[in-house]
């Protein structure tokens, strides 16, 4: 049986590896590039295809989307960034993937903000969040937090 640090220092370097091998010219990966993987593009289809009344960028992974991040969730490494119909639109409506490195699995997190908040109220309090993906409670609180970081999310 391998020990705690073993099993951390193997996700550590399976992370490292994969994340040189996905990220391709640039070296950054985004949510609006994801689908030009067939692999991945299975993965969402998988995701979209039980969801209903998704707006198009959604569905297709297109729009406006910032660099993803590696990160790990119960031990498996996961690629997680924001997507947004449009850079302007990111504050009332945005997406948060995360896809697995081996292409197996896709979650997200969709958050609107009514259109008419007025700017001096948290969106944290008035937002409606959906997860795509039927994310287990980990993932979810990944996806939660991935929102947080965001400067302008209070």
């Amino acid at each position: 049986m391998l020990s705690r640090s073993s099993m951390a220092m193997a996700a550590a370097l399976l992370m490292g590896s994969s994340a040189m091998t996905f990220a391709a010219n640039d070296g950054q990966s985004r949510a609006n590039q994801l689908l030009s993987d067939p692999d991945y593009r299975q993965a969402w289809q998988k995701v979209v295809t039980k969801e209903e009344r998704l707006p198009e960028w959604v569905m297709n992974l297109s729009g406006s989307a910032e660099q993803m991040n590696a990160v790990t969730e119960d031990g498996d490494p996961y690629l997680v960034g924001p997507l947004c119909e449009t850079q302007d639109s990111c504050a009332k409506k945005r997406l948060i993937v995360a896809v697995s490195f081996d292409k197996q699995h896709a979650y997200a997190l969709l958050v609107e903000v009514p259109e008419n908040l007025p700017a001096d109220k948290s969106p944290t309090r008035h937002a409606d969040f959906r997860y795509l993906g039927k994310p287990e409670a980990g993932m979810q609180a990944l996806l939660k937090e991935q929102l947080k970081k965001d400067p302008n999310w209070y």
